[in-house]
């Protein structure tokens, strides 16, 4: 199994730079989506990340954005106790956010194989921007713990090959969504992914990334990893 990554870096990601909150949209009870300004030199590639600074905190957070879009929008996971997405969940319109960026080497790189794409939650958002931008003909996991927890079913049913929710909770309660697996992501593909080389792109939880990785070297030969591990 092979890995490699290809980016074409800014002229200073590092610079720091000034962006607006134009608005706030939830997704599910724990995300939500913000739209913020996008600073005129600001160029980046799908897949790519950007860094906020916040007093003396810092977050990477992927873009949903596709680079030809007028403004920034990112997914954010609300959690109650954190540090950062209280910031972001309650900042008030208009508010300013210094960020970097972009960072990052995530990007689609088409070859032969048949992309599979491996997202935790809001690790989706990379893939977003990607299927924006014109992929298609893909296989998509989405872990999250139950069908309410998915978002943005509708452009991955619409454009990807085959799509499916892998739910690590599913309760009684829970009206899973169509094709759903009930178990992890590494569970759907040693179980149901046929024999072949693939892309394997993932997104988010280093447990998910390892174990798929870990199938990719074991069960599918001539495959390629692209990682990006949420910390």
């Amino acid at each position: 199994m092979g890995k490699k990554a290809v980016s074409t870096p800014p002229d200073n990601p590092a610079a720091i730079q000034i962006v607006e909150l134009l608005q706030r949209r939830r997704l599910t009870k724990n995300a939500f989506e913000i739209e913020l300004t996008r600073p005129p030199s600001f160029e980046f590639k799908a897949g790519q990340t950007i860094r906020f600074i916040h007093e003396s905190m810092e977050r990477y957070y992927s873009l949903l954005s596709t680079p030809d879009d007028p403004t920034l929008t990112l997914c954010v996971y609300y959690v109650p106790q954190g540090s950062f997405s209280p910031v972001l969940a309650n900042a008030a319109i208009g508010a300013a956010f210094r960020i970097t960026g972009p960072h990052g080497y995530f990007t689609f790189n088409p070859s032969e194989r048949t992309p599979v794409f491996v997202a935790t939650g809001t690790g989706i958002a990379p893939f977003v921007s990607m299927v924006r931008c014109g992929v298609a003909d893909f296989i998509i996991l989405h872990e999250v713990a139950s069908g309410e927890d998915l978002y943005f079913q509708d452009l991955f049913r619409k454009i990807a090959s085959n799509y499916t929710p892998c739910l690590l909770e599913p309760s009684k309660a829970d009206l899973s969504p169509p094709g759903s697996f009930h178990g992890s992501a590494a569970g759907f593909i040693k179980k149901n992914l046929p024999p072949a080389s693939y892309d394997f792109y993932l997104c988010g939880e280093r447990e998910m990334t390892r174990e798929v990785t870990l199938l990719a070297d074991e069960h599918f030969p001539g495959s390629y990893v692209f990682k990006e591990v949420f910390f």
